[in-house]
């Protein structure tokens, strides 16, 4: 199976965790992306998801929401060079959609259980 470098997302939405809730769920709604990466001092800090936004919907969001309320810190990440079958382990066993790619201790993409659905059709026989 091709390796995680082949298939993460490298354009990635990243925000401060003192950002506002609001703010952060207009930036992935005109990303159309499901999650954004949170840095403080350069370093992954945390993910907030979908999940996350509609966990925080639920408890009531506050106007001065920020990421940092909500976010889930110290995500599980994987090196760009491991296999995307790592890769699905990993958001299976963790339940999760989105798995950060780390390099070195820098964010370097985002692979998300879509891509893993790509490599599978790839891979997958045809029928005739």
């Amino acid at each position: 199976m091709a390796t995680v470098r082949a298939h993460m997302a490298r354009d990635l939405l990243t925000v401060d965790p003192a950002l506002s809730l609001v703010e952060v769920a207009r930036r992935m709604v005109e990303r159309n992306v499901g999650a954004v990466l949170v840095l403080e001092g350069g370093e992954l800090a945390g993910i907030l998801t979908e999940r996350d936004l509609m966990r925080a919907l639920a408890r009531g969001l506050r106007d001065d929401a920020t990421v940092a309320d909500s976010m889930t810190r110290g995500p599980e990440t994987i090196a760009p060079d491991e296999s995307m079958a790592h890769a699905a382990t990993l958001m299976i066993h963790g339940g999760f959609r989105h798995l950060p790619v780390v390099e070195g201790g820098e964010v370097v993409g985002i692979v998300s259980i879509r891509d893993l659905v790509q490599v599978l059709e790839d891979s997958a026989p045809r029928g005739a």
